[in-house]
Order: C-alpha cells, then sequence, then structure tokens
C-alpha cells in the first residue's frame, strides 16, 4: 500500500541526503520524493510516497523524528490531503495524429506547451490516477519522452 509522509525539515544542506540514506540503509523503496522551500526560508517540506505496509511506515516515522534536521513528520491518512504530481510528455505526433492526441489533452485538461512537425509536448498537473489514464490514453501514438514530478500533498482543511 502506498503512504504519503510530509516532513518539515531544516532548510540545510546535507538533509535530503541524510533522509534519503535513512532510506536505503533500511532497505525501503521511496516512491516519489519531491522537496520544496516553505513559508519559512529556514524550513523545507519534502513529500515522500513509500509502498510498503503500515509496520514499516512506523518504522521509517520513527527513524526520520530521530534525524537532528527533522522538524515533524506526519503520515497523511488516505482521502484526508490533497496530491499533485506535474508530467511533460512528449508524444509522436505526426499530421494525422495531431487531432486525436489535442482531443485527448482537451478532454485530460492537459496543457500543449510545445508543437513541432513530429511531436507534442504536454503538460499534465493531477493525481497520479488521472496521470495513469492520460498515459495510457496517449501510449498507441508513442512516446519520445515523459517526465514526472514526485507528489505534493497537503491536509485538507485548516491543519
Amino acid at each position: 500500500m502506498k503512504h504519503t509522509l510530509s516532513v518539515l525539515v531544516e532548510n540545510q544542506p546535507g538533509t535530503l541526503s541524510k533522509v534519503a540514506g535513512l532510506f536505503s540503509r533500511r532497505g525501503f523503496n521511496i516512491d516519489s520524493l519531491a522537496v520544496g522551500v516553505t513559508e519559512d526560508p529556514a524550513v523545507s517540506r519534502m513529500t515522500i510516497v513509500v509502498n510498503g505496509d503500515e509496520h514499516m511506515v512506523e518504522q521509517v516515522e520513527k527513524q526520520l523524528n530521530k534525524l537532528i534536521q527533522v522538524i515533524k513528520v506526519r503520515v497523511l491518512e488516505p482521502g484526508h490531503f490533497i496530491s499533485r504530481e506535474l508530467s511533460l510528455v512528449k508524444v509522436n505526433c505526426r499530421t494525422p495524429d495531431r487531432g486525436d492526441v489535442m482531443k485527448i489533452a482537451e478532454l485530460m485538461q492537459a496543457r500543449i506547451v510545445d508543437v513541432t512537425t513530429t511531436t507534442l509536448t504536454l503538460e499534465f498537473c493531477d493525481t497520479d490516477e488521472r496521470t495513469a489514464t492520460l498515459l495510457a490514453l496517449l501510449r498507441p501514438f508513442g512516446f519520445k519522452e515523459v517526465v514526472r514530478a514526485g507528489a505534493i500533498a497537503v491536509e485538507k482543511g485548516s491543519k
């Protein structure tokens, strides 16, 4: 099962390395990792998506809390947070296919950001599930390149 962790850390060199090292030393794989500065420039937020059971996530949370640079760790509860992922998808697109690709982009609310005679590049920001749907719809045309940024997440409500 996938779990999303929101980790507030001190914005210092080496913090990302220490957090990633904690996962690798314990043999845990990170599915997605996104880091960015918060409203406080001294603090960064890491959004980490891991695949594992409850026990594994509990162990990771405890180990993260032991790191000096870690300020706060939250395991986000499914259904209680909003998550988005940015994707750039370069699709093979000859003239006869162009209209079909453009219709799929419009249907999925993807934005066309670059056009050449042989490709269309789409920008898409949505959930992991909708990204998978877009990629499945575009797969028959062939991909030149797919770039996916890590998921970012925030809790719903006033928390």
